[in-house]
C-alpha cells in the first residue's frame, strides 16, 4: 500500500520494433577518436577526430570541433569543422568557421561567408554552356575602309566634318 514500486496492471509493453538502418544516426563525439573506414545508411555525425573513408548514403554532418582526415562520400554534407581529403556529395554546405583542403565533386554548392577552401571544385550536372553568337558585322567606319597605316604614314585624325539633313 504504501510502496514506492508501481505494480503495472495489464499487459506488458513489447520491445521496441528494431528502427531500419536509414533511420539509425551515427555519432562520433567530441572527445572521440576514429580511424578507419565508417560506411553507413543512415545520417553520420562527427564532432571528435576522424582519420580514414567515410561513405554514408544519407547526410554527414561535420561539427565545428571535429577534424577529419578523410576521402569522403555522402549525399547531403555539412562541414563545420576542419576537413583534410577529397569530398564527393550531392549539395556541400561549408559554413563561416567550415576549412576543406581538398578536391570537391559536387552537384550543389554553398559556401558562407568566412568559409575557407583549397582545392578545385568539380560540378557535374547535365547544363550545358549557352552558346555564344559570333559578332555582327557592322558598318566600317571610314579609318577602317582607308587600310593599313604604316609607321611613317601621317593620317588625319580630325573630326569628320557633321553631316548636313537631306544627304
Amino acid at each position: 500500500m504504501f510502496s514506492r514500486e508501481k505494480k503495472v496492471e495489464g499487459p506488458v509493453p513489447a520491445a521496441p520494433v528494431s528502427v531500419p538502418a536509414a533511420r539509425l544516426e551515427t555519432v562520433i563525439g567530441p572527445n572521440a577518436h576514429f580511424r578507419g573506414d565508417l560506411v553507413s545508411e543512415g545520417g553520420v555525425r562527427i564532432d571528435g577526430i576522424f582519420e580514414g573513408n567515410i561513405e554514408t548514403a544519407g547526410n554527414l554532418v561535420i561539427g565545428e570541433s571535429a577534424k577529419v582526415i578523410a576521402e569522403i562520400k555522402a549525399n547531403n554534407i555539412s562541414i563545420s569543422g576542419a576537413v583534410k581529403g577529397n569530398v564527393s556529395g550531392n549539395r556541400v554546405e561549408i559554413l563561416e568557421t567550415g576549412r576543406v583542403w581538398g578536391d570537391l565533386t559536387v552537384t550543389s554548392l554553398l559556401l558562407n561567408e568566412g568559409a575557407y577552401l583549397r582545392g578545385h571544385t568539380n560540378m557535374h550536372a547535365d547544363i550545358e554552356p549557352p552558346q555564344l553568337e559570333p559578332p555582327k558585322n557592322r558598318p566600317a567606319s571610314p579609318l577602317e575602309e582607308a587600310g593599313p597605316v604604316d609607321a611613317g604614314q601621317i593620317v588625319d585624325v580630325s573630326p569628320l566634318p557633321p553631316r548636313q539633313y537631306g544627304d
